[in-house]
């Protein structure tokens, strides 16, 4: 029985979300599985992976294959690294707490990478609020800005009429005035 290490995709349309299972390369994709490795999930912002690593490195000792999209998610978080030490191990080239510091050194560089990665996109989702609330501030300003100017006017433009309505009551009553005299 050949076994491979996929990808089982679960979610809504639209809304991936991934189990990584070993499973027979018979089955079919969402169908049956030896053991479920992890979870995948794409629709975050870096992707978050949750993965076993001693369940998918015994897998990788047993022969499974990853598939491509398996393999890259094994070795982002470092399962084909420990399986790489393990040989290592095993040919006496390494000891166990030699492969143990270098895969420790590796996980916290990654760590260090991907903590990098979440700061900046924090940073830069910040900037972009703040840009966008800047930009709203200015529309607001001028809004406001040509909502007093059309109300100056419409009083300067109100005013000369009253004005001019003044005068005409005076004049009229001047000359009530004058032809009653």
């Amino acid at each position: 029985m050949s076994v491979k290490i996929r990808l089982q995709r679960h979610g809504k349309k639209g809304k991936p979300f991934y189990w990584v299972v070993a499973a027979d390369a018979r089955s079919k994709r969402d169908g049956k599985y030896l053991e479920k490795i992890g979870t995948y999930n794409p629709n975050t912002n870096p992707a978050t992976i949750d993965l076993d690593l001693d369940s998918a490195v015994k897998w990788l000792h047993n022969g499974a294959q990853p598939t491509d999209t398996a393999k890259a998610i094994l070795s982002y978080k470092g399962a084909l690294l420990k399986h790489h030490l393990d040989g290592g191990i095993r040919k006496g080239a390494l000891t166990q707490e030699q492969a143990d510091a270098k895969l420790a050194t590796w996980l916290e560089a990654k760590s260090g990478k991907v903590d990098a990665k979440k700061e900046g996109l924090t940073k830069a989702q910040a900037d972009a609020k703040a840009k966008a609330f800047k930009a709203e501030q200015d529309v607001n300003a001028k809004r406001l800005a040509a909502a007093a100017q059309a109300e100056a006017d419409a009083i300067a433009a109100a005013t000369p009429a009253v004005e001019e309505e003044v005068v005409a009551e005076a004049a009229t009553e001047e000359n009530n005035e004058t032809t009653e005299a």
